[in-house]
C-alpha cells in the first residue's frame, strides 16, 4: 500500500468515528472510551453518553496551606476540592484560583510547559490526585486516550518521563491507554471537511502546539514555550501583580487585544506579550515547514485552526491572520478558524483517537 493510500485509509477510518460522534452511528458502543486533554493550566475530559459528547473541564493548580480543623472545615463547607496530608491540607480543582486570591498568593502547578514540573516534588502524586478526580477508576475495558504535546527542542527524555508517568497514574486507575499529539488532537476534532488536512494549533497555558497533518497522519509537529503561562509571568512582573490576578483577568469576557478605551496597565502588558506569543508561533511555523522536506503533494491551500484556552481572548483570530499573513510558508493557507469550542478540540480530537483503537 502507498503511503497516499495508507493516509487515505486512515482518513476515512476517522471519519467513520468522527460520523458516529456526530450522530450517525455510535449509541452503546461509544460509552467506553474517554479523551482526556492533559493541559499545563486545565484538564478536559470527554466522554459519550445517551448519543451525546460531555466535557468535563478542571483547573489543573493547586495550592497547600496548613492544616487545622477550621481550614478543613472550611473547604468542606464551600465544597472545595482537598486531601489532607499533614501538617498541610492540599486544595486544588476549580476553586482553588479563588481559594488562593482569599489567601493574598498564587496557584502552583504539576506540569510546567506541557510536562511534569520538575519544581514540584511531589509532581505526579498531584497529577494523579487531579486525574483520580477527574476521570475515576476505569470500567473494565475501558479505553482512555490523553494528549501529549511535542517535545521541547532537545528535551525528548523529559517528553518520554512525562508520557510514561502518566500512563501509569492512568493504568492504576484500570485504563487502557494511549496517547495523541496535543495538536493532532485539534485537527482531527475540526478537520473533518477538509480530509484532516491542515494545520492545527494548540494556544495553551504552558505549549502552543503545531501540528501541519495530511489525511489524518501528522507531517511536522513541533512546540513553542512561550505560551499562556508565559503573558500571566511576564504581566505580572512588569505590573506587579500576581500572576493569578493576571490569568483572571485575561479570562473576563471583556478582555481585547485591540482595546483603546483607557486599557489597564495589565491590560496593555498582556496585549504586548500576547503579540509575542502570536508572532513566536508564526515565525517558528515559516522556519520548521521551510525547512521540511519532501512536503505531501497537497492539492490546494490549507486551512489553519486555532484552539485553546490561551486563544479564547477577543481579537486573537484578528491577530493571528495578521502574524501569518507576514510569513512566507510554502504551502498556501486557505482560512484561519477558530475550532467551534477551543476549549474541548483537544479533548474531543483524543476520545476520537481512543475509539480507533476499540
Amino acid at each position: 500500500m502507498t503511503s497516499n493510500s495508507k493516509a487515505k485509509a486512515s482518513s476515512d477510518r476517522i471519519r467513520k468515528i468522527e460520523g458516529g460522534l456526530r450522530g450517525a452511528s455510535g449509541g452503546a458502543a461509544s460509552t467506553g472510551f474517554k479523551g482526556l486533554d492533559l493541559g499545563t493550566s486545565h484538564l478536559v475530559l470527554a466522554t459519550v453518553k445517551d448519543d451525546q459528547e460531555h466535557y468535563q473541564k478542571e483547573l489543573h493548580a493547586f495550592v497547600s496551606i496548613p492544616y487545622s480543623k477550621m481550614t478543613k472545615s472550611m473547604l468542606e463547607r464551600e465544597k472545595i476540592q482537598h486531601r489532607v496530608q499533614r501538617p498541610n491540607i492540599i486544595a486544588f480543582g476549580n476553586r482553588v484560583d479563588e481559594f488562593a486570591n482569599i489567601l493574598g498568593g498564587s496557584t502552583r502547578r504539576p506540569m510546567q510547559t506541557g510536562l511534569l514540573n520538575p519544581n514540584e516534588p511531589k509532581n505526579i502524586e498531584l497529577v494523579e490526585l487531579a486525574l483520580r478526580s477527574l476521570c475515576g477508576k476505569a470500567k473494565p475495558g475501558e479505553k482512555i486516550c490523553f494528549s501529549v504535546p511535542s517535545p521541547p527542542e532537545g528535551n525528548e527524555s523529559m517528553l518520554l518521563f512525562h508520557e510514561e508517568s502518566v500512563r501509569s497514574v492512568l493504568e492504576g486507575l484500570g485504563y487502557k491507554v494511549r496517547t495523541i499529539n496535543e495538536s493532532l488532537a485539534v485537527v482531527i476534532a475540526e478537520l473533518q471537511d477538509f480530509d484532516f488536512t491542515g494545520i492545527g494549533i494548540s494556544f495553551g497555558g504552558g505549549m502552543c502546539n503545531v501540528c501541519l497533518s495530511y489525511l489524518g497522519l501528522p507531517v511536522v509537529t513541533f512546540a513553542t514555550t512561550r505560551a499562556g503561562d508565559y503573558i500571566d509571568e511576564a504581566s505580572a512582573a512588569v505590573t506587579g501583580e500576581s500572576a493569578t490576578t493576571v490569568r483572571l483577568r485575561k479570562e473576563d469576557k471583556d478582555f481585547d487585544l485591540f482595546t483603546d478605551d483607557n486599557p489597564s496597565s495589565i491590560d496593555r502588558a498582556m496585549s504586548i506579550y500576547y503579540r509575542e506569543v502570536i508572532q513566536t508561533v508564526a515565525l517558528s511555523l515559516e522556519r520548521v515547514l521551510n525547512n521540511t522536506k519532501n512536503l505531501p503533494p497537497f492539492k490546494g491551500p490549507v486551512p489553519i485552526v486555532f484552539s485553546g484556552g490561551t486563544s479564547l481572548v477577543g481579537g486573537f483570530q484578528k491577530e493571528l491572520r495578521k502574524a501569518i499573513r507576514k510569513t512566507s510558508l510554502p504551502i498556501e493557507i486557505s482560512e484561519i478558524i477558530p475550532a467551534e469550542s477551543g476549549l474541548n478540540a483537544t479533548a474531543r480530537g483524543a476520545l476520537v483517537a481512543a475509539m480507533l483503537e476499540g
